[in-house]
């Protein structure tokens, strides 16, 4: 499969994983608001998902896939499978009693996650019962990671993009329906958490199976692949997760700020999401894989186009997304979340984290198609040392933001921000002083164009602004649709100097979505339309 249609597979159907994530989010936000109870839960679904995403989708896949990929290569798909078999006994192994202990330690967990609950006791206790029934997410969600990168690594990339839906119907389900019968809305979203990794353990597994791979439990063994596969993860389990670690550092400032902080951190984090789900995670997925294959079949011109046609892709979306989530942070965040117990000052302060986050979403998503660069040559040490750096860098711009300013959680996600740029600039620079990658004359091109596409859709978008500002002060349906006439101007005026500075071609819109005539194809060719800037 070619890298952009790849990418726009993932994509398709992350954007409907993240319209459903949104309902998700209005119903959580009208249900448990902003106060003690949602900080207690968001906080709790974090600590699955920081180890979820620092070890199963971080450190384990980056370092599962490309050894997945030689062993397709060089001993055919049956031992591919074996080594599979090993790698989620391996996982297992580690999991299994690491969540036990969690789950034990929990008060002391929370204790280190969320310091500044321990001085509410009631928040602070709900917040350790909460983490006690989510984090058995882990261990599901660790295995859907490891069945994702098998899919992933035979182009099988539907199944796994659309599992997310899955934990956002269920969180729909369970608040809504479990809500009554539970001591508070945040039990009832704790226990879909849970049921959720059952389920996308479930949806992937039965995806393996019909296509050949039976992911049966075999007895654990170190064997020389097993022993590669952890010194490879071990050093991106803080290399490939530079962001994750950020997140969790947000939280720990947060709790030591005013009572909704966290759950205004989490919400902004959430829209700023969107289309670094939908773009900078469907590069990364797509793009490791397509790399590795190539890069073992000694194709480096190739696998150097199809990285460069990753960061055009990401650019040519995250940028105007960052300037549209900036301008328009407050009129979305009172649209979409602004009902019951979601109050106008919850508004104004999580669109002030939205628009700090925002600074840093071309960064984070430039990462995504960066650091495969990396993992692809089976160099996992080089992201450690960058992540490291950009992590104390967030430490740093952190304690000044609270303490020597009064920016709150403004200062929090400018910090994450800021250090995302950071990481992406010195993965950039590492890679360019070894030779590994170079940008293509296109690629400078397009992006200088898609620069002033960009700022083009700004002056658009202000100018709406200035004219449907007054409907959109309430969330109603008058607001909604003036809101989303906003942004239909802002994509028009985008998508048309884009059309006119030639970002944006017909012919290419055309070949992504033409099925490629041969599995596991290189991406962008010479005989591609507009392979030439």
């Amino acid at each position: 499969m070619s890298l952009a249609r790849a990418i726009a597979t993932v994509g398709s159907f992350t954007l409907i994983s993240r319209v459903v994530g949104f309902v998700r989010d209005i119903v959580l936000s009208a249900v448990l608001g902003s106060g003690a109870v949602a900080d207690a839960f968001f906080v709790a679904f974090k600590l699955p998902n920081f180890f979820r995403r620092l070890f199963a989708e971080g450190a384990f896949s980056a370092a599962f896939v490309p050894l997945f990929a030689r062993e397709h290569h060089e001993r055919g798909r049956a031992e591919a499978i074996v080594f599979a078999r090993q790698a989620q006994a391996a996982l297992l192994l580690v999991l299994v009693p690491f969540a036990v202990l969690l789950i034990l330690a929990m008060p002391w967990v929370m204790a280190v996650l969320a310091p500044g609950m321990r001085d509410d006791p009631p928040t602070f206790a709900l917040a350790v019962e909460f983490g006690r029934i989510t984090f058995p997410y882990l261990l599901f969600i660790s295995l859907v990671s490891l069945y994702g990168g098998v899919l992933n690594s035979i182009d099988r990339f539907a199944h796994v993009a659309a599992t997310p839906i899955l934990l956002n119907l269920t969180l729909i389900g369970a608040v809504l329906g479990l809500t009554p019968f539970l001591p508070s809305s945040g039990y009832a979203a704790a226990l879909g958490v849970a049921i959720a990794g059952v389920l996308q353990w479930l949806w992937l597994l039965v995806a393996c199976t019909r296509d050949g791979i039976g992911m049966t439990l075999v007895r654990p063994r170190w064997t020389a692949r097993v022993a590669r596969l952890v010194k490879l993860a071990t050093p991106v389990a803080i290399g490939g997760g530079v962001q994750q670690i950020s997140t969790m550092l947000d939280v720990v400032w947060a709790s030591l700020l005013p009572v909704g902080t966290i759950s205004a951190l989490y919400y902004a984090d959430r829209i700023a999401q969107l289309p670094l789900g939908v773009v900078g995670i469907a590069i990364g997925t797509a793009l490791l894989p397509l790399l590795a294959r190539e890069l073992r079949a000694g194709r480096t011109a190739s696998a150097m186009a199809n990285q460069n046609r990753a960061i055009e892709y990401g650019l040519l979306f995250s940028l105007p997304a960052a300037l549209a989530l900036w301008l328009l942070a407050e009129p979305i965040i009172r649209i979409l979340f602004e009902h019951g117990r979601f109050t106008a000052q919850d508004t104004a302060r999580t669109a002030a984290a939205l628009a700090a986050f925002a600074v840093g979403l071309p960064a984070f998503v430039v990462v995504k198609a960066l650091a495969p660069g990396f993992f692809a040559r089976e160099d996992t040490r080089t992201p450690l040392y960058i992540a490291i750096v950009a992590i104390a860098t967030n430490v740093v711009l952190n304690i000044v933001f609270l303490y020597g300013t009064t920016l709150a959680q403004f200062g929090i996600a400018l910090a994450s921000s800021l250090s995302g740029w950071l990481n992406a600039a010195l993965l950039a620079a590492v890679l360019l002083r070894r030779g590994q990658w170079s940008p293509d004359g296109r690629l400078s091109s397009r992006s200088l164009r898609m620069v002033a596409a960009t700022l083009g859709m700004g002056a658009a978008l202000w100018a709406a602004l200035g004219w449907l500002m007054p409907a959109m002060a309430h969330a109603d349906l008058k607001g909604t649709l003036a809101l989303l006439a906003t942004c239909v101007v802002g994509g028009g005026v985008y998508a048309a100097l884009g059309a006119l500075l030639g970002v944006i071609r017909m012919s290419e819109l055309r070949y992504v979505l033409r099925r490629p005539p041969e599995l596991g194809s290189a991406g962008l060719r010479a005989t591609d339309p507009d392979e030439q800037p």
